[in-house]
Order: C-alpha cells, then sequence, then structure tokens
C-alpha cells in the first residue's frame, strides 16, 4: 500500500527526454540496463517468478508485465513520482523500479531533507521485503544495498557505521553479485562502499575493522567500467570514489573520468542527472 505520509507534490523533473514510447522502451531496454542487468519484464519472466512476485491482490502474468513496464517507462522519462507509486505496488518486481526511483529522484531532486529520508526509509522497507520473498532476484538485493546507502549518506556515514548499516549494504551487494556475476552496479557500489569508509575513519582503520580500501575500491570501479564502459554513472562515482578514498593525490584522474562521464549522450533521466552531475562536478 501506498504511504500516505509520502503523498503530495514531488520535484518534477527539469530537463526534456525522450518518453519511449511503445516499442521503443523494449528496444533500448539492453542498454538502459546495462548497469544493473535486469531481465526485460514480461509476462514469462512474471510466470517464472510465481508466488515471489508476492502481490498484494492476484493480477493475470500479461497484466503485471504491463504495469511494470509502464513503472519503467515512468522512471526512463523521468516521471519519479510514477514509477514510484505505481511500482511500490506491484510486488518484488515493482518494488526494483519503486526503489531506484526513490533513490534517484532523493538523489537529484529532492531538496527537503526530512521527505527524501522518509522516501528512502520506505523504499528500504519496500526493497529488504523483495529481497526475503523473491530472494533470487539480484535487484532486490541490489536495490536494498542502494537505497540503504543513499540513506546512509543522508544520515552521516559514521552513524550508518555504528547502526550496522555498512555491513547489511555489502551482504546485500555480495547477494547480488553471487546472483549476477556482471552486476555493474553492484560493482559501483561496493568502489563506492570502500572508499567512502576510508574516508571517513581512515586507511587503517577501514581495513582492520570493515575490511575496506581504496585498492578495494579502485577494483570495484574497474570492473564496472569493464562491464559498462559505456555509463556515465561508473566514471563519475569512479571519480568521486578516487577523491574520497585518496584525496588530491588522485584528483587529476578524477577530472579525467567526470570529463568523459560529462560527454555521454544520456539515453533517459538517470543518465541526464548523471551527465549533468559530472558537469557541474568539473566547476
Amino acid at each position: 500500500m501506498a504511504s500516505k505520509s509520502l503523498k503530495g507534490e514531488w520535484i518534477a523533473f527539469p530537463h526534456k527526454i525522450a518518453t519511449l514510447e511503445g516499442a521503443a522502451l523494449r528496444k533500448a531496454w539492453p542498454q538502459l540496463h546495462q548497469g544493473d542487468r535486469e531481465p526485460w519484464p514480461d509476462a514469462r519472466r512474471v510466470a517464472a517468478l510465481g508466488d515471489a512476485a508476492a502481490l498484494p491482490r492476484k493480477l493475470a502474468d500479461e497484466e503485471l508485465a504491463r504495469r511494470v513496464q509502464e513503472a519503467w517507462r515512468a522512471f526512463h522519462s523521468g516521471d519519479f513520482q510514477r514509477a514510484w507509486t505505481e511500482g511500490e505496488a506491484l510486488g518484488a518486481l515493482g518494488a526494483i523500479v519503486a526503489a531506484k526511483a526513490a533513490g534517484i529522484y532523493t538523489r537529484y531532486l529532492e531538496k527537503r531533507e526530512a521527505r527524501a529520508v522518509a522516501l528512502l526509509e520506505r523504499a528500504v522497507v519496500l526493497a529488504a521485503g523483495a529481497a526475503q520473498t523473491a530472494p533470487k532476484l539480484a535487484n532486490a538485493h541490489y536495490m536494498h544495498a542502494f537505497v540503504l546507502g543513499r540513506l546512509s549518506q543522508r544520515t552521516s556515514v559514521l552513524q550508518a557505521l555504528a547502526a550496522g548499516h555498512a555491513t547489511r549494504v555489502r551482504q546485500s551487494l555480495e547477494k547480488a553479485l553471487a546472483l549476477e556475476p556482471r552486476h555493474a552496479d553492484a560493482h559501483i557500489a561496493l568502489g563506492l562502499y570502500h572508499a567512502e569508509i576510508v574516508a571517513k575513519v581512515g586507511d587503517f582503520v577501514a581495513r582492520l575493522t570493515y575490511g575496506a580500501s581504496g585498492e578495494a575500491a579502485v577494483r570495484h570501479f574497474k570492473e564496472a567500467l569493464k562491464l559498462a564502459p559505456e555509463s556515465a554513472i561508473a566514471h563519475l562515482e569512479y571519480g568521486n570514489g578516487l577523491v574520497a578514498a585518496f584525496g588530491e593525490r588522485r584528483r587529476a584522474e578524477a577530472l579525467k573520468l567526470y570529463e568523459r562521464a560529462a560527454g555521454f549522450r544520456p539515453l533517459d533521466a538517470m543518465e541526464r542527472l548523471d551527465v549533468e552531475a559530472a558537469r557541474a562536478a568539473l566547476g
């Protein structure tokens, strides 16, 4: 059921972007999902999930597939509110698109701190439920890590470490990679996991207490670039991770990564926001 506290005005996507009507979404799907490896949500996929879809009420496979596709269409078109509200009501497959919408929206558009935190908290619960009911869905685990990581960044990394969020993030990412080894976005998130811990507690404590290091961050970022070489977010977060873990020593490398990210032609709303963030990082 949709959370009443999250209803109301959402910040509109501020750019023009293709809406991927009709067959355009299916055609663009492999490139749009090069990072998260989410399979096309057709009736066959829904049928394969069976009861793991965990719907609040029974829908025919074809209807559920159509509605999940529409939620993704809304996400890729920048209508994050519709992607959230529709995805939230569509079981495990819908939870994946809803959580991704929440993570992207709160990172780039939502400036009201309390509202962003409330949305992320709800997204964490939603994704955790999807991972529990459909444990073989790699992106259920990844999205749990994704939104929990975003929430941790909002509440401070140090608080998140004390609350044990970092361990849960890492566990979810490792589950996602065990199910889908070519999950570039999970490698990006693990790179940030290592880099942000080093940035907050220092290299020695990071290694000793959390098994985190700048070198491990770089390995994950490089793997992400190998898996998704045309991904703006892979380049952007690699640059952010270098600055977080190594500071000024590797800022020149980070700037080159930002330049690469800024030069991509975005295919959807998320990529447009990633590219704009890379351009902003260049000053």
